[in-house]
């Protein structure tokens, strides 16, 4: 069933646990917007080709092993995680010039999604650092360096995606 059909008065429950807690509260919040990115990225692995749906199903798969941590459970992203990220994002990078300035979202429909993603990414790990330093829960330093890559692979791949349909970059005006 979706639903308990109880009400919930704002409260919420973590997996195998009778607490309640706020809905509003620190690790709600986190939750959620580890949620938020997962979802999206599921559309983003809808519309991707090549390689990167792949590596996309492997990134949600460790969204919920973060969710997991964060809500307590014994399930964590490892250090080999990290560094499959970096090598994803070393691949890339391999292919585009080098970054010298800001660049505009946008171009492809691709790219701007992988954008997109990439902010939901960030407000998560700023959801995420939040419940570390207020010491809800005990995150190992694996899962705060997880999501910190996780922003760059997607900013690599709007990068990327951009390129592969021969849409350059944009500067900002500053107008």
């Amino acid at each position: 069933m979706l639903y308990t059909g109880k009400g919930d008065n704002g409260k919420t429950s973590l997996y195998h646990c009778d607490q309640s807690l706020s809905k509003s509260s620190l690790v709600a919040e986190a939750l959620g917007s580890l949620d938020e990115i997962n979802s999206f990225l599921g559309w983003c692995k809808v519309k991707a080709s090549g390689q990167v749906p792949a590596q996309l199903a492997l990134t949600q798969n460790n969204l919920f092993s973060v969710q997991a941590e964060v809500a307590g459970a014994d399930k964590f992203v490892t250090i080999e995680d990290v560094f499959e990220l970096e090598a994803w994002i070393g691949e890339i990078e391999k292919s585009l010039p080098p970054i010298k300035t800001f660049i505009v979202s946008g171009g492809s429909e691709l790219s701007a999604m992988f954008d997109f993603a990439r902010t939901i990414a960030r407000r998560t790990e700023r959801k995420v650092v939040a419940v570390s330093e207020a010491k809800e829960v005990a995150l190992k330093p694996e899962t705060l360096a997880y999501l910190n890559r996780l922003s760059s692979f997607l900013y690599a791949l709007a990068r990327q995606a951009n390129k592969e349909v021969g849409i350059e970059e944009e500067k900002p005006s500053y107008k």
